[in-house]
């Protein structure tokens, strides 16, 4: 169809073991999860567990954490927001994160909590970490960070938050959403309370799976409740994980789609890193603006602008008249774009995968090049 640079919204490109994985649930003999003793449910919680096991493998975490499986990190990150502040509480959080982060803080801050923004740079996007210090009051509780930044594919210095944390007793919540299966996350110290991620991103894994790696003592209370198979007569739902973040029914195909994705992410070869050879490329470009901190590790997210046309014309430019596909406008960050200066019209986002090769970076590079030169 196309070259698919859009990787940061949603990976289009699965590997094949996948969609086989979630055939083999649709036409076996998977049933409900913990809803039975019976061989079908048995089956359908050998999935899931298979599954919590890869996680925490992935993440390096131990015996102190568990795994709660939600539709994607959107609700992960809603769940513990919401679950863990309380009206009094104050939150530090930064201009790199998404909206699954902002409105559920804007929601928080309704009913009688209060959070800051640690600022980032222009152009740059780099963070100004002397502002954790600087914002942090004796009521704050939390911390939550995007590991990498959507827009800009700037990687948090994560080891300076988490020793931030602490050394001031805060809980650490982390967005991995654009760094699960790219960035190594290691959860052995304990130092990151809980850990939302989505699976159809960088982990491969089908749309609607996600979930969170989460410290068992910490004190959640559930967002959302209902059956859980086991305890009907309790009015309350179950307080033991993963139960407490798993009413209803899990989506085992998904589940096991994303399980096969992580062993696929375990066992393969690195990909050829592309990144920086996009990089240097894209400056030789005249009339492109490139944003992010290109000093410092990133993942390959790049957003640009190019002279001074509107985001979305070059976007559907690149798809109309070149067949590739990019992520015009804000997104879904917008005080990044406040922070960088593309409020008023965005930047246009290419994002690479495993499967992105170096003749279509050639291609979209050519491309820019002749989109420039207008």
């Amino acid at each position: 169809m196309g070259i698919y640079l859009d990787n940061a919204a949603t990976t289009a490109q699965k590997p094949a073991v996948v969609a086989e994985a979630v055939t083999e649930i649709l036409t076996g003999e998977y049933g409900n999860p913990s809803r039975g003793a019976h061989g079908y449910s048995l089956a359908g919680f050998r999935v899931a567990e298979k599954a919590r096991n890869q996680v925490k493998e992935l993440f390096n975490a131990d015996q102190r954490y568990e795994v709660a499986f939600t539709n994607n990190a959107t609700v992960s990150l809603n769940e513990v927001l919401k679950g863990l502040i309380h009206a009094g509480d104050h939150v530090l959080t930064t201009s790199w994160e998404h909206n699954s982060v902002l409105r559920p803080l804007y929601q928080l801050e309704e009913q009688g909590a209060s959070f800051d923004v640690v600022s980032s740079e222009a152009v740059t996007g780099r963070l100004n970490y002397q502002e954790f210090a600087e914002k942090v009051r004796p009521e704050t509780k939390a911390v939550i960070c995007n590991h990498a930044s959507n827009v800009t594919g700037n990687l948090l210095d994560l080891e300076w938050v988490k020793d931030f944390c602490a050394e001031q007793e805060l809980y650490l919540i982390i967005d991995a959403s654009q760094t699960a299966g790219v960035v190594p996350i290691n959860l052995s110290d304990g130092k990151i309370e809980a850990l939302c991620f989505t699976g159809h991103k960088s982990l491969y894994g089908p749309q609607g799976t996600g979930g969170v790696c989460l410290l068992k003592d910490l004190p959640v209370e559930p967002v959302i409740t209902g059956g859980d198979g086991m305890q009907s007569f309790s009015k309350v739902q179950p307080k033991n994980l993963p139960t407490l973040l798993e009413a209803g029914t899990l989506n085992i195909p998904g589940i096991a789609g994303l399980s096969a994705s992580i062993q696929w992410l375990m066992e393969k070869e690195p990909a050829e890193k592309l990144g920086t050879y996009f990089y240097q490329e894209l400056q030789k470009i005249a009339g492109v603006t490139i944003y992010g901190d290109f000093t410092n590790p990133r993942v390959d997210v790049f957003s640009i602008n190019i002279k001074d046309a509107e985001s979305a014309i070059v976007s559907d430019l690149l798809w109309e008249e070149y067949q590739v596909a990019t992520r015009p406008g804000y997104h879904c960050a917008p005080l990044m774009h406040e922070a960088l200066g593309t409020a008023d019209r965005g930047t246009v986002r290419l994002s690479f995968s495993s499967f992105t090769t170096k003749a279509e970076v050639d291609t979209v590079l050519a491309a820019l090049q002749n989109l420039a030169l207008r």
